[in-house]
């Protein structure tokens, strides 16, 4: 890893993924301490669902779970979670915004445009993780991050319920790191 990258500071964990993501999450987030950075989830789910995911989440950690409202401002030590059917922006005063325009990889929240999104405004002071899934949606995306200087995390396919999306997203780059659950909750505890 390059010594700036050590040296950066963590303004925002960036975690997108699809399918077998959750189950990842469940037996990560429970292990957490409340970071210093904000936590932001990007998970294709249906549209139309309700706060189900929401309350599992919040149910899951210490960390508190903030309702994801355009115009709401980003704050470290909370969790935040992609709505179904919105992609998930970031502007440069701090604040989220919600987008509806066209799905990307068939998916709204499109990782790849969060992911796009957080690397313009955070550059090298954003971490994102890419985890299990069943199509492409997030190597553009992590792509963009490490182009921008952010540290990258993929999880091993090996581990991935659904290796699809990390073994894709390891053919176009080398990350940072490549991370089983376990591996990934002591990483994260350690910039926390």
């Amino acid at each position: 890893m390059e010594k700036d990258k050590l040296n950066a500071k963590c303004k925002l964990l960036i975690i997108g993924g699809s399918a077998g993501s959750l189950e990842v999450l469940i037996a990560v987030l429970p292990k957490l301490n409340i970071p210093s950075f904000a936590i932001v989830l990007v998970l294709h789910r249906r549209s139309g669902e309700d706060g189900m995911l929401e309350e599992l989440i919040a149910i899951k950690t210490k960390i508190p779970v903030k309702e994801l409202e355009d115009k709401v401002p980003l704050l470290p030590g909370n969790i935040y979670i992609a709505p179904a059917d919105y992609h998930v922006l970031f502007e440069k005063d701090g604040l989220l915004s919600l987008d509806t325009s066209e799905k990307i990889h068939f998916s709204r929240p499109s990782i790849d445009v969060s992911f796009e999104s957080a690397a313009d405004v955070y550059g090298k002071e954003v971490t994102a993780v890419l985890l299990s899934g069943a199509n492409a949606d997030g190597t553009n995306g992590i792509k963009a991050i490490q182009e921008s200087g952010g540290v990258t995390v993929i999880q091993k396919p090996e581990s991935a319920e659904v290796p699809y999306m990390p073994e894709h997203a390891l053919k176009e780059i080398s990350p940072d790191y490549i991370l089983d659950a376990q591996e990934l909750v002591l990483y994260i505890n350690s910039i926390a």
